[in-house]
């Protein structure tokens, strides 16, 4: 899918800055968009490709809502430049890690854990669990507080959230949460 010609600009850009192509490896496809050179990554996803599960808090880089995972690592896509991206690393999005529409084991822990209340920090919270789970089976109490100490969650506390992971990882080893 080809999304050069999408011209709306996001938040930061200046409006004289000349577009240009920037090819991304996103949730395992090739997309094409134009960017000016200092678009964000989290401006390319949302504005650019029409990925707007990862959301726009801070756009400093202490929040976490606009997490994304590049090559297994969570990255703040808010303060990471969509050039540096270009013909690059995979990177998945929260819209990346369902299965053909069915919800991810950790997608379904917070649903039933009760984890996720407003929803505004819940796609950057899930993509660092994400990860997370990604190389790390049984992840300790300390490994997911790790994790997890890049997004913030004005809602709920913690609890829930740390129990929806515990959850998340049992199901994906087939055994029963501690």
């Amino acid at each position: 899918m080809d999304d050069s010609t999408r011209t709306s600009p996001g938040p930061r850009e200046r409006a004289e800055a000349e577009p240009i192509p920037c090819r991304l490896r996103v949730n395992g496809d090739s997309r094409t968009c134009a960017v000016t050179p200092n678009t964000t990554l989290l401006e390319a996803l949302r504005y650019r490709l029409g990925l707007t599960g990862s959301k726009q808090g801070c756009d400093k880089g202490d929040c976490g809502a606009c997490t994304v995972v590049v090559e297994g690592e969570a990255v703040l896509s808010c303060i990471s430049l969509a050039l540096a991206y270009h013909d690059g690393p995979e990177i998945t999005t929260i819209e990346g890690v369902a299965d053909h529409g069915t919800p991810h084991p950790l997608q379904d822990a917070f649903d039933l854990t009760g984890a996720a209340q407003c929803g505004f920090c819940t796609p950057g919270i899930l993509m660092s669990a994400w990860a997370l789970l990604q190389r790390t089976a049984s992840p300790s109490r300390r490994q997911i507080a790790e994790a997890l100490s890049g997004n913030l969650c004005r809602c709920t506390g913690y609890t829930k959230i740390f129990e929806a992971v515990e959850l998340a990882a049992a199901t994906m080893r087939g055994g029963e949460a501690r």
